[in-house]
């Protein structure tokens, strides 16, 4: 999500409308006072206006004027409204200025204020009209007072109003653009702060770890996916504030031991009955606080980090593992071979040199198992035709696997089925399958029967081998294809978990489907290579 990098001018207006209220309420004052001036009793002891009619109707036309400004307020546009509300106060001002020569001083100083309070509120384009407007209008009325007058007037009472007038405008219009500046930068880091809040929440809801927060009296206020996942049905009521130690017990049992001692135990503890263990860690919220964090670790998760852990390992280690097993193995299956080709070997000792050779062929197995996990290369995936793939692996396997009575046969309803798969690596996945298919996948004394399939499955290009034996019992299916799990006590537990993971690194799944008439059925789905398949 991006972060927003600027504010936009008019929304950074908003700051001025507490300003714009108050020179509203001094326009009033403004209006009430030059009432006052017209109508009470200040008029007598002011020389007579110039013009009666005309500062009586100027007074209350400003004082309705300003009256009518007042309950605006956030209704209109600060902008407009301002510049409204100035030239408003120059018009009338000057109207007041001309029919009040003994009160002229006084409104021009005055309005000094409403020039000031115009320039904090509008942009600079603006201003300077104002400024302008304010002098024309203080020479315009100089100049009308000249030709109303006998005796002339000094012209330097208007220009040091005018001179005040751009002064005062020049430095509130600068207050007004810092106050602008500063509010659209605390705008901008609010937004800024807002989106990484929105963030570290995502982040923290979709953690795998399971995060409860437990205020200082037990209660549980809040809580993660993974949280309300692991607590089962109590997680659903943890915003509800439940207590801790009445919805798991044993976890705030070892809460209030952390609290006291400091030290919480790593014993994994089981949350909910239909949920795997957790291991909990906790920290205070904050330095002094009282509120905790719990952590909740799925065991599950822990074991599969420890099993990665294992496996790579376990990849270097084969590495240089590799020359101090298969050389000598190489020299002993090489000398074994020999020894056969001598004619002076006994039946009985002959025996022995076969059982020692078919020994070495299931070291070497053992040792390209698990050099598989060190020395697996990236997919290459290349288009591959399944059906004539399917052919081809059935020939050179029965050419280099002597089977004996067992069958292995290939089969397709399609003439053709083109998919993406490194075809070395797809070779290596169904020498897995199809060896194990020979060895588990027949029924007691009879033949194995093992068929690859090429078929259709919603589009989907799949390779199947399918056996005639007794399956797979069901609570065997779950670990199938975890490293290391074999029923056999001849097997390392590897094949299956190569075979997924370079099905995984094709883009493509490995499964076992049992069948309805018997046998079982690992199914690769490989992937599409486009809309038409």
């Amino acid at each position: 999500m991006p972060l927003q990098t600027s504010v936009n001018p008019l929304h950074a207006d908003h700051v001025l409308y507490r300003e714009l209220r108050l020179f509203n309420l001094y326009r009033v004052l403004e209006a009430l006072l030059l009432v006052l001036v017209v109508f009470g009793p200040v008029a007598g002891t002011l020389e007579p206006p110039r013009h009666a009619l005309l500062a009586q109707a100027a007074v209350i036309a400003y004082l309705f004027v300003a009256l009518l400004a007042l309950p605006l307020g956030r209704r209109v546009e600060l902008r407009l409204l301002a510049g409204a509300g100035i030239a408003a106060d120059l018009f009338f001002g000057m109207l007041a200025m001309h029919a009040l020569p003994s009160a002229g001083t006084g409104i021009a100083l005055m309005l000094m204020f409403n020039v000031g309070a115009a320039a904090l509120l509008l942009p600079s384009r603006i201003v300077g009209t104002v400024v302008a407007i304010a002098v024309a209008a203080l020479i315009g009325e100089y100049a009308w007072s000249r030709l109303d007058e006998d005796i002339p007037r000094s012209m330097s009472e208007p220009v040091m109003f005018a001179i005040g007038y751009a002064a005062l405008a020049t430095v509130m219009h600068v207050l007004g653009r810092q106050m602008r500046e500063s509010y659209e930068l605390a705008a901008l880091r609010t937004t800024e702060n807002e989106h990484l809040a929105h963030v570290n929440e995502l982040i923290i809801r979709r953690l795998r770890t399971g995060v409860v927060l437990v205020d200082g009296s037990g209660r549980m206020k809040l809580a993660n996916e993974a949280a309300t996942a692991l607590l089962g049905e109590v997680g659903d009521e943890i915003h509800g504030y439940r207590e801790l130690t009445v919805a798991v017990p044993e976890l705030g049992r070892r809460l209030a031991q952390w609290r006291e001692t400091g030290v919480a135990s790593d014993d994994p503890i089981r949350v909910a009955s239909d949920q795997p263990d957790v291991i909990p860690r906790f920290a205070r919220l904050q330095a002094h606080s009282s509120q905790t964090l719990v952590f909740l670790d799925d065991t599950s998760l822990l074991s599969q980090r420890a099993e990665s852990i294992t496996l790579a390992t376990l990849g270097r280690f084969s590495a240089s593992l590799a020359h101090e097993i298969r050389n000598p193995l190489a020299a002993i299956s090489y000398a074994v071979q020999l020894l056969e080709e001598s004619d002076d070997i006994r039946p009985g000792d002959r025996r022995l040199l076969e059982i020692i050779h078919q020994h070495c062929l299931r070291m070497n197995g053992i040792v390209e198992n698990v050099l598989g996990l060190a020395r697996r290369e990236p997919a290459k995936p290349e288009l591959v035709e399944l059906v004539a793939f399917a052919q081809a692996f059935v020939e050179d396997y029965l050419a280099s696997h002597p089977i004996e009575g067992d069958m292995l046969a290939t089969t397709s309803a399609l003439r053709d089925r083109p998919a993406l798969f490194d075809p070395r690596q797809l070779h290596q996945v169904v020498t897995v399958l199809v060896h194990n298919a020979l060895t588990y996948g027949r029924m007691p004394g009879q033949p194995a029967r093992v068929t690859l399939r090429v078929a259709d499955e919603n589009g989907q290009p799949v390779l199947d081998v399918l056996d005639r034996g007794p399956g797979i019992p069901e609570a065997v299916r779950a670990r199938l294809f975890r490293p290391f799990f074999t029923t056999s006590s001849h097997g390392t537990g590897l094949g299956l978990y190569i075979a997924r993971e370079l099905c995984h690194a094709n883009q493509a799944s490995l499964d076992y489907l049992p069948t309805g008439g018997g046998g079982g059925c690992f199914r690769i789905r490989l992937s599409v290579l486009g809309p038409s398949g």
